[in-house]
């Protein structure tokens, strides 16, 4: 997965990066045999080390995300940008169960769903539907076993659509503006917008574009 994200780091074509995974699950997480104490600091490590390198990338990344999405399953879907899930979907951190707990969901969950909710899943360690993850906001949107493919595929399409140096952007100034005042966030959207956004060539040819109709 590291090398993988590497690969795709290093590539200034790519638009959007789609996460998925093969057979019944997205993922249903680490072994746990690598949670002994003998292990589990270089599984951390790797682990930890590939939610980086995923979080870093400047494109859009998305999780398709079906079926078992447990564990560290669940950390690297909520490490991508957008969760698009499937009806089957079974979410959630069950490692309360094992008497640990979840380092990258700790960090993220209340982020993105509140405090109440992420220490609800953490704590419980319950497992939930792709209809609950959607109302609490954890997924962006949810299709049916047989929509999936070609709705996951039309949603990666749209972006791909777009202009790559402004999805960069897009996403970027989202990032930078997360965890400050908003005040301070649109002020750099502003700075983001007008000091690189409008020095590309895509941005004036898409507005010329739309003018001219």
């Amino acid at each position: 997965l590291q090398s993988a994200l590497a690969e795709a780091a290093a590539d200034r074509g790519l638009k959007v990066l789609a996460v998925s995974g093969s057979g019944r699950a997205f993922s249903a997480g680490v072994d746990v045999a690598d949670h002994t104490a003998d292990r589990v600091g270089r599984m951390l490590d790797l682990f930890h080390g590939s939610v980086r390198r995923l979080m870093a990338l400047e494109v859009p990344v998305v999780a398709l995300a079906h079926g078992a999405t447990l564990g560290g399953g669940c950390e690297l879907a909520l490490a991508c940008d957008m969760i698009l899930a499937r009806e089957d979907l079974k979410i959630g951190q069950p490692e309360i169960h094992l008497a640990v707990f979840p380092p990258v969901a700790a960090a993220l969950l209340p982020r993105l769903i509140g405090h109440q909710r992420a220490l609800d899943l953490i704590l419980t360690g319950r497992t939930i539907g792709a209809a609950e993850a959607l109302q609490m906001g954890l997924v962006s949107r949810v299709f049916g076993v047989a929509e999936f493919e070609a709705g996951a595929a039309a949603v990666l399409a749209e972006l791909a659509s777009r202009s790559g140096p402004a999805l960069r952007l897009a996403k970027r100034a989202v990032a930078e503006g997360a965890d400050r005042p908003f005040q301070a966030a649109l002020e750099r959207a502003e700075h983001l917008y007008l000091t690189e956004l409008m020095r590309l060539p895509d941005a004036h040819e898409g507005i010329a574009a739309f003018m001219e109709k």
